[in-house]
């Protein structure tokens, strides 16, 4: 009996290494050998990234949701994920963030498709047209909903931290069908240990977000250790990989992307 929980115990700590630590060592060597990393916050890129047309030339509804990889080590871990949401006709974009100084949840704070430290989004959403209508005054609702907006709440890791504010608004709004990138730590952090995805097909189970399980259609199958996530898209076929993230199919909710020669405004 002691060999076989000596065996188990084993396999375990072996398949932990060669599934989290191994990939994390990996991205972490390749992280610091970058030399188009932003040294400091100050010095750091926060313009626009580009990706999407001035307002006033794309009078249709949008969503979006953006990620980004975070500043300086925190990088090697997670992205930063954030909403932009622009009604018909309206003349400007709106974006919602939630940070970790000052009041959490941000309106406006950056350009609707800005750099984050330095480091260029990825396209998580895009959703235009009557969609888009349909889905943008739920997804502000959802914002003014969200339960971690007071003065001290923010909590880097495990959470809760912007990526749960946008896990948030996709359970608010969970037709939107969209999974956030297995590197967005914080995701996860849940005050239920059984609870539904955000898209409502399949179930979460999650320990405050440093262990979990989530089971889903759009979600894929996904192990939570201590915020990091290894897993498979069956969906769209990709494996989710600590530290590097999503290697595979792109995401459904990311086709359509709208790559525009003028700054977003």
């Amino acid at each position: 009996m002691l060999l076989r929980l000596a065996s188990s115990a084993r396999a375990l700590a072996l398949a932990i290494i060669l599934v989290f630590l191994a990939p994390l060592a990996a991205h972490a060597l390749w992280w610091w050998s970058r030399e188009d990393a932003a040294p400091d916050w100050s010095t750091a890129d926060w313009s626009s990234a580009r990706l999407l047309p001035a307002a006033a030339a794309a009078p249709e509804a949008k969503v979006r949701i953006y990620a980004a990889r975070v500043g300086r080590w925190r990088g090697i871990f997670a992205h930063h994920t954030w909403i932009v949401v622009k009604a018909a006709g309206a003349p400007r974009y709106t974006r919602y963030d939630v940070v970790g100084w000052g009041a959490p949840v941000r309106t406006d704070a950056y350009a609707a498709d800005a750099r984050w430290f330095g480091n260029p989004p990825q396209v998580v959403l895009a959703l235009d047209g009557e969609a888009a209508e349909r889905a943008v005054p739920r997804i502000r609702a959802a914002v003014d909903a969200y339960p971690y907006r007071a003065r001290g709440s923010y909590s880097a890791w495990p959470g809760p931290n912007s990526n749960t504010f946008v896990a948030h608004v996709l359970r608010a709004v969970p037709d939107l069908g969209v999974a956030l990138p297995p590197t967005a730590l914080g995701k996860d952090f849940s005050d239920r240990v059984i609870a539904p995805t955000p898209s409502r097909t399949g179930v979460q189970l999650s320990l405050g977000g440093y262990l979990g399980l989530t089971l889903g259609w759009v979600e894929g199958v996904e192990v939570n250790l201590l915020g990091a996530v290894a897993g498979l898209d069956l969906r769209r076929p990709a494996l989710k990989v600590p530290g590097w993230g999503r290697i595979g199919m792109a995401p459904a909710g990311a086709t359509g992307t709208l790559i525009a020669p003028a700054p977003s405004t």
